[in-house]
This record gives structure tokens, C-alpha cells and sequence, in this order.
């Protein structure tokens, strides 16, 4: 059975969905003002994964799926400014160049994008109800504040004592608000800022407010999961919870899924440290595939360390997989390998997709045993339950000769045209025994990162 860790409750439990028919997973997503980063790729990936398993547990339409868009905040008001360009150009610009890095790393998209700026009503509504409620109120500059004490949960998720927080602050109290952990949930408007009109004015909604409007519009008041980043716990998720649940007087949902931290040779990622890469400069030097198996190579709830080593043995590992795929054929015959359940228990252990991974190599070891018995037919099938396990973590679904040559992976160098000429005048060399020739020409590919195989086959060759 289906274990997942919930934040909430810090602790593994099973997983049982509200409705099995309908299983709704709720996702924060990009702040839409520039490129993603290996942060975003992170949470793309490992909610990806969690979204194709539910998937296969439950029915591939069993399954809906949510991950929304901010497209008005702060820094996209900045971000506008400094490029002097419109909001609207700006964010769109930037949903389609995220659209390109999710399809790159293989990313199912969800069933629904929501957009903050779409959904302004439903936003107010919500904030109009925690008014009604008492749970919200209308400050002197015109904002709206939820008052945090007037909701006895605040603080479950992150496991924060408001009283202590608040004995221990050094921020002072903006003067409009009632108490310092007060958060916005309507801005006023500010001369040449983006506004709506609302009951209070014209404005704009903070974000936390944005979340809890989408989820609850395209899920229902009570769901599923709801999933992100382990920076969003506190205040952003917290919020979410305070303002759902004191909306809607029911329970926002049972299950709160948080992906650890991306580190940079054991270094948080951030820009003032000038360790910070974008996705799309990662794929200029990596496949797509190889992020891929990197972010899958760390337990989701577990810091994952971006070195170049941990990529390089990510592309050495996918090698090695790709290898064993390589010339084999499509089967009708069947055989019995018990891999799927050794498999499906790792994802079951609350998505342990190094465990899964483990699973893979030792298909890769009996299918490499086979191809060395000719044993061509067990091997064929086992490479296709290879594939398919592969597929349930976004994995193994390229062309293995293609994967292996390096195709898509932005890696300069010799063209496959003129590395097939070099092999052609290597054995050419070699029948004429002009052994020194031939080792050069080795040499010269290996300079390239060029692997050279030679079997009974002839000479196959891969990026290494």
C-alpha cells in the first residue's frame, strides 16, 4: 500500500485517497518572471513522478492534477519595470520558455495551469468570507490583513508557537496591521501597479491568498495532497491553511508533500552566492534525461547536491541502462520477471525513487547476462519491462543508439558524420594492421569523449 510522509502530521501514513475515482493533487508553481531554475526542476520532476505513480495505482484518468501559475506579484511588478515591458508580455513570455524546460525533462503537463489573474473573483469572494467570518479585517491603509490569533490552528503544519514567535520578534508592527503576524491578503493600489477593483478598493492580492482562490476552485474546499517546496512550508503553506480552513470551515487538505532543498557543493543555491543555474544552462551541457536521473537519485524529501560529479555519474549510470537496450528487438514472447513488485514497493515507500533505481540496474545486470548467453528473446522482453519501470520515473524512453551518440545533449564537438568517418578509417587502418593509426584515431575520439566498443558486431560508439 501507498505510504507518503505528510508534513502535517510528520509522519509516513497510507494513502487513502477521498475519492479513489478522483484522486486531486495540488501543486504551487512558477512565479512567472524569469527562467527556472534547477530549484524549479527539482519540483517539476518530483511531483511529475508522484503524479504518473498515483496514476498507475489508481487509473491513468483517476488522477487530477494542478499546478498553478502566479502571474502578478512583486517581483514581476519589478522585473516589468526594469524591462520596461508589460506584465502580460512578460509573464507570458516566461510560462512558454518554462513550458520548454518542462517539456525538455519530460514533464506530463497537468491537467490545469490556473492563472492568479483568472481567477480575481474567486479571490475576492474568499477574502470577502473572512471578512464576513471575523477572521479578516480592512486596516487604515486600506489593506486586508487576516488576523492570524483569531485561527486556533495557526502553526500546525510548520510546528511554529505564535506566542513565542511573536515574545522573540525584532520586526516592528506596521502600523495599520493589528498584529505582527498579520498577512496580507489585498493590496491597495500603488500609482502604476496593476490593480482590480474589489469592495475595498482597487488593488491586487497578496499570494498567499492567490493558492488557496485556485486550489479550492479547480479541487473543492477538502483534496488531497497538496505539494511544493521545502521553503514554502512557512508562511506561505501555513497561510494557506489558515485562510482555506477558516473560509470554508473544513479540513484544505489531508495530505502536505515537501521536496528538500537543491544545494550547490553542499552550499544552498541562492543568486547572492553566485552558485545559482538555470535549467537552460544545465541542458547545454547535460541531456535532459541526465536531470532527470540526478533529481531521481535523492530520496524527494532529502537536500539533493548539484556537482558536476553527481551529473557526470547521473550520464554514466543512463549509459549503462542505454547500453543494455542497445540493438534489441521487439517481442510478442513473455517470461515471468517479478521486478515490478520490487519496484512498485520502492515508490510505495513514499516515493523512494532511489530504491527504484536500484531496482533498474539489476533488470540492466540479468539483461546484460542475457545478451551475453545470445539469449536474445528473454533479453528483448526484459528490456521492455526495463523500459516500462523506466517510464514510471520519465526515464529510458529515448532511442538507446540516439541517447548514446549524445542527440539533444548540446555537446560541441565532432558531428556523428565525421566520428563514423573516423571509425571507417580506424578499421581500415586495422586491416591494413597500421595498429599506431588505429590507436590514434581512438586516441582522437577519446579526446572528444568519444567511447569506442568494439564486439562482434563491429564498432559502436557513445558520448561518454
Amino acid at each position: 500500500m501507498l505510504q507518503i510522509y505528510n508534513s502535517l502530521t510528520r509522519k509516513k501514513e497510507p494513502f487513502t485517497p477521498i475519492d479513489p475515482k478522483n484522486v486531486r493533487m495540488y501543486v504551487c508553481g512558477m512565479t512567472v518572471y524569469d527562467y527556472c531554475h534547477i530549484g524549479h526542476a527539482r519540483v517539476l520532476v518530483v511531483f511529475d513522478v508522484v503524479n504518473r505513480y498515483l496514476r498507475e495505482k489508481f487509473g491513468q484518468n483517476s488522477v487530477t492534477y494542478i499546478r498553478n501559475i502566479t502571474d502578478i506579484d512583486d517581483k514581476i511588478i519589478q522585473r516589468a519595470t526594469e524591462n520596461n515591458e508589460s506584465i502580460e508580455s512578460l509573464t507570458e513570455r516566461f510560462i512558454n520558455e518554462m513550458n520548454v524546460d518542462a517539456d525538455k525533462l519530460g514533464i506530463t503537463r497537468p491537467d490545469q495551469e490556473p492563472k492568479a489573474t483568472l481567477h480575481m473573483q474567486d479571490i475576492i469572494d474568499m477574502i470577502s468570507i473572512l471578512i464576513d467570518k471575523g477572521y479578516a479585517y480592512q486596516a487604515s491603509n486600506g489593506d486586508v490583513y487576516f488576523e492570524v490569533k483569531k485561527f486556533e490552528g495557526y502553526g500546525k503544519l510548520s510546528g511554529r508557537n505564535l506566542d513565542e514567535d511573536q515574545a522573540g520578534a525584532r520586526v516592528e508592527v506596521e502600523i495599520a496591521k493589528k498584529d505582527a503576524a498579520d498577512f496580507v491578503l489585498w493590496k491597495m493600489a500603488k500609482d502604476g501597479e496593476p490593480a482590480w477593483d474589489s469592495p475595498w478598493g482597487p488593488g491586487r492580492p497578496g499570494w498567499h491568498i492567490e493558492c488557496s482562490a485556485m486550489a479550492t476552485k479547480c479541487l473543492g474546499n477538502h483534496f488531497d495532497i497538496h505539494g511544493g517546496g521545502m521553503d514554502l512550508k512557512f508562511p506561505h503553506h501555513e497561510n494557506e491553511i489558515a485562510q482555506s480552513e477558516a473560509s470554508t470551515g473544513e479540513c484544505f487538505a489531508n495530505v502536505w508533500m515537501h521536496n528538500g532543498h537543491v544545494m550547490v557543493d553542499e552550499e544552498k543555491m541562492s543568486k547572492s552566492l553566485g552558485n545559482f543555474f538555470t535549467v537552460r544552462e544545465v541542458l547545454k551541457q547535460y541531456q535532459p534525461e541526465v536531470v532527470r536521473y540526478f533529481i531521481l537519485t535523492s530520496h524527494y524529501r532529502s537536500p539533493l547536491n548539484y556537482t558536476k560529479n553527481n551529473l557526470d555519474n547521473a550520464k554514466s549510470a543512463l549509459d549503462r541502462f542505454y547500453t543494455a537496450l542497445r540493438d534489441l528487438h521487439d517481442t510478442s514472447a513473455e517470461h515471468d520477471y517479478n521486478y515490478k513488485e520490487s519496484f512498485n514497493a520502492a515508490l510505495d515507500d513514499d516515493f523512494n525513487t532511489a530504491e527504484a533505481l536500484a531496482v533498474l540496474f539489476e533488470i540492466t545486470r540479468e539483461l546484460n547476462s542475457l545478451k551475453a548467453n545470445n539469449n536474445l528473446e528473454k533479453a528483448a522482453h526484459l528490456g521492455e519491462v526495463l523500459r516500462e519501470l523506466g517510464g514510471m520515473l520519465g526515464l529510458l524512453q529515448d532511442d538507446a543508439e540516439q541517447f548514446l551518440k549524445g542527440s539533444g545533449s548540446g555537446s560541441d564537438g565532432l558531428n556523428d558524420d565525421a566520428i563514423n568517418q573516423l571509425i571507417e578509417n580506424r578499421i581500415t587502418a586495422k586491416k591494413e594492421k597500421n595498429w599506431g593509426e588505429a590507436d590514434r584515431i581512438r586516441e582522437e575520439l577519446s579526446a572528444q569523449g568519444i567511447v569506442l566498443e568494439d564486439g562482434a558486431g563491429g564498432t559502436s560508439w557513445r558520448r561518454g
